[in-house]
């Protein structure tokens, strides 16, 4: 008889954001009157820049033009995109990579769970607490993350809090880690890591033989001209580090879907005998097996969001979400409520007053202020007292959505 994987039993039988539109519908049926707004799931609002739909436009023209058809493309990426991501997004800040070490992917979440599939499933593994709860889940998956314990945490991972008193930046462990995963911007807290801190992760990372799993989803809404966009500005990163992408938040790509990996050539990983062997070499053979690639109309929108009307483009559609954050954190700051994010991250991450827990602070907001936010504790043990907000909605549900919040606080 076939076998079920038994490790994917181990997970709780709801995803975070299956919990929260649980509780929402059954709000709805008892308030069938509400006018709900959502400030919660991290979607955006804006459609995608018109230079986007122009080249996609162009692009499907090409599939229906018997002179232009293109069937399957390959499996890391057409050369027109990845030479943009080189050009723009690396080379322009003095990073520079070879084609073969960039692989265009259709988004962030499915490059940072697929990416285990090259890991032995023994590894150890670190993360910043609270975290998207994609990396975990994707490591119960295969049995890497052990077994559920009463205080919410897996027995096999490490976890590195991320509270008030430390300012939300993680201490680096004093044992010894196989797979680190850090994502900063952070989701959820909104917060940045200096060059300074990065740099400790990749001298630890070096110092003890480990990887780095960097996610900068959200590198487009850094303000500040000293954080770091990449973890490529730390010097010794291309030897322990691989870094994640997505134009979802950076283009309004969530429907979509696509984004890129680099897996720098010199990043090993070792066999129980010692060998080391280069992960860029193995996630091509990866991907190459299971996936067919991203679709040609799809990278030829993301193509054009470096081309000048799209970097202008997607610039203002980073600002309007920015000053999103920046009006509800103005008018949040008259209620005395503590919260943080909203300056390099499209992120706002509040502490519950009062002492109440996360979900008990999420029903407070749905059934009093008809607001849809995200309970902290759904991002893991250290999240809980808080609920997140994003700053993605329409400005005018932004503006009434804190309105409506402050009132009720």
């Amino acid at each position: 008889m076939a076998l079920v994987n038994e490790h994917l039993l181990k997970l709780p039988e709801n995803y975070l954001f299956t919990d929260i539109v649980k509780r929402v519908n059954s709000f709805k049926v008892t308030h069938p009157q509400a006018r709900i707004i959502h400030l919660g799931i991290g979607d955006v609002t804006l459609p995608i820049p018109k230079a986007c739909v122009e080249a996609m436009q162009k692009a499907a023209g090409e599939l229906g033009n018997p002179n232009t058809f293109r069937g399957y493309g390959p499996e890391q990426g057409y050369d027109f995109l990845i030479e943009a991501i080189l050009k723009h997004d690396y080379a322009a800040h003095g990073i520079y990579f070879d084609a073969n070490e960039i692989f265009i992917s259709d988004g962030s979440k499915s490059d940072t769970g697929n990416i285990g599939d090259i890991l032995r499933h023994d590894n150890s593994i670190g993360v910043t607490d609270p975290i998207y709860p994609a990396y975990i889940d994707s490591n119960v998956s295969c049995g890497r993350a052990g077994t559920l314990e009463k205080d919410g945490k897996w027995s096999n991972v490490v976890y590195m809090p991320c509270r008030i008193e430390n300012n939300f930046i993680p201490e680096i462990p004093k044992q010894r880690i196989d797979i680190i995963y850090l994502c900063y911007p952070n989701n959820p807290t909104g917060a940045v890591l200096s060059k300074s801190e990065l740099k400790k992760w990749v001298n630890y990372a070096i110092e003890n033989d480990a990887l780095i799993i960097f996610d900068a989803a959200y590198e487009r809404y850094i303000q500040d001209p000293d954080i770091p966009h990449s973890i490529y500005e730390i010097k010794g990163a291309k030897k322990v580090a691989i870094e994640f992408r997505s134009f979802s938040k950076t283009a309004g790509f969530t429907g979509v879907r696509c984004g890129y990996m680099v897996i720098p050539k010199e990043v090993t990983a070792a066999t129980l005998e010692g060998k080391r062997i280069p992960l860029n070499k193995l996630w091509l053979r990866r991907q190459s097996t299971k996936f067919n690639g991203v679709s040609y109309i799809t990278q030829r929108g993301a193509e054009a969001i470096y081309t000048p009307e799209g970097k202008e483009q997607v610039k203002a559609m980073v600002q309007y979400y920015m000053d999103n954050a920046r009006i509800m954190k103005k008018m949040l700051s008259k209620t005395g409520i503590q919260f943080f994010g909203g300056e390099n991250a499209p992120y706002l991450w509040i502490k519950a007053p009062d002492n109440q827990t996360s979900w008990k602070f999420f029903d407070k907001l749905l059934y009093e202020a008809q607001v849809v936010s995200t309970p902290g504790v759904g991002f893991g043990p250290s999240g809980e007292g808080y609920v997140r907000l994003t700053s993605f909605g329409e400005r005018h549900q932004c503006e009434e959505g804190i309105q409506r919040i402050c009132q009720c606080l």
